[in-house]
């Protein structure tokens, strides 16, 4: 089965080709980054301006690229939430589209489970049950997962996401948008121990996050100091320290209360270099493995889109699988709700 994928959720736009058989077969992927810079901060409607313009073009790139043509598809998969409502509506309305005019079946993914899914495009893979670590955006939980849409919530973020916490932090020293990976850079070069940030919820007992406050540490620091280049590379690595702690604390802590051994890690904060350092050494020495998508998959991208959608489709009787003929987009979707299917 070849399925294309199409990710339009927020300011990437995603597209991808992926067979049951061969595996993934092409993906391209336009950043956004340049264009919302300007501006300290995702615009949704610029945004969603710009997935127009972009997806098409896309689509046909990774087809050329795989050698295939339009009429080679059996199905699409076009993530349907959560996301920018606007940015959803035009891959789900161009995956609709096409289904109907080729006559293959379209299926609305959801976006958290595409991150959730990615690790497994990489080898090696792990096996059901495991833990998974989500950190995309305005997202941060621990879930169990026993099988392709068995998810079960363990722990999230009460305030801001750990994603959110890294460009609210380098928004405060002054680096800009987007400011996570600009963050990390700077964080190489501060010294240890200079700074002691606080490690929210560490020791609540439950597998519940909070980063919000972090961020008022920070600016306390700013302000009782000059900021020299070195000053803020110390105060980024204090930040960074302390996410990393709890994120990593937190993990263990799932692995142990579930009495498992493997552990995913999926999101744009998966890619930060100190929590792979981190988590892997202290994983290994528990007894435990941690698994982490190619970084390229880290950020949203059409390869788990499709990933995920030819999991499910293929799943699915063949006499129900029809063209699309009507489309909703989700801005909100709780991960839970999905169904599970029997892989």
């Amino acid at each position: 089965m070849l399925v294309l994928g199409i990710e339009t959720s927020c300011d990437e736009t995603g597209i991808a080709l992926f067979d049951t058989e061969h595996g993934l077969l092409s993906h391209a992927l336009y950043s956004q980054i340049e264009m919302h810079s300007e501006y300290g901060g995702v615009v949704p409607e610029l945004a969603s301006r710009d997935h127009i313009r972009r997806v098409l073009p896309l689509i046909k790139e990774t087809l050329n690229t795989a050698r295939c043509q339009l009429h080679d598809l059996d199905a699409i998969a076009y993530t349907q939430g959560p996301g920018l409502a606007g940015a959803l509506l035009v891959g789900a309305s161009i995956g609709t589209a096409l289904s109907f005019a080729l006559k293959i079946p379209a299926l609305g993914i959801h976006h958290l489970e595409g991150h959730l899914l990615s690790p497994l495009l990489s080898t090696p893979t792990p096996k059901f049950p495991f833990i998974a670590l989500l950190v995309s955006g305005g997202h941060t939980q621990l879930m169990r997962v026993n099988a392709v849409g068995e998810y079960q919530l363990l722990g999230e973020t009460v305030d801001d996401a750990a994603g959110e916490a890294f460009d609210k932090t380098a928004k405060l020293l002054g680096l800009g948008y987007p400011g996570g990976s600009a963050l990390s850079k700077l964080a190489l070069q501060g010294r240890s121990g200079r700074f002691k940030l606080p490690r929210p919820m560490l020791h609540s007992g439950d597998l519940n996050f909070s980063f919000s406050g972090l961020k008022t540490a920070v600016l306390t620091l700013i302000n009782k100091h000059e900021m020299t280049p070195q000053t803020q590379a110390d105060i980024a690595l204090a930040f960074q320290e302390a996410v990393v702690e709890v994120l990593t604390e937190k993990s263990l802590a799932a692995l142990s209360q579930s009495d498992l051994t493997q552990l995913v890690v999926a999101g744009g904060v998966g890619a930060n270099s100190q929590l792979r350092q981190n988590l892997t050494s202290a994983a290994n020495t528990r007894g435990a493995t941690v698994f982490y998508p190619e970084l390229e998959f880290c950020t949203d991208n059409g390869a788990m889109i499709a990933f995920a959608g030819a999991m499910r489709l293929q799943t699915t009787p063949p006499q129900t699988r029809q063209p699309a003929s009507s489309f909703t987009v989700r801005a909100r979707w709780n991960l839970e709700t999905l169904e599970a299917i029997d892989i």
